[in-house]
């Protein structure tokens, strides 16, 4: 099993922010779009380093979020 990073934050924009950040200084793909992260309150999301025939299934971002690997 890959070693998943996580991301939590207030907001599921500061989330998708952090989630693009860390991807980009660690060389990560995306392995979950921010959800709501459940008794928190809070938005969370996970990253993996890429692996031969990894495909990342994830949600799409939510509406005005910065897509995976951009940072505004």
């Amino acid at each position: 099993m890959a070693t998943v990073f996580s991301v939590q934050a207030d907001s599921p924009e500061e989330c998708e922010r952090e989630l693009a950040r860390l991807c980009e200084v660690l060389g990560l793909v995306p392995s979950l779009r921010p959800c709501r992260s459940v008794g928190t309150d809070r938005w969370m999301a996970r990253a993996a380093a890429p692996r031969a025939g990894l495909v990342a299934e994830c949600a799409p971002a939510p509406s005005g979020a910065v897509p995976a690997g951009r940072v505004r």
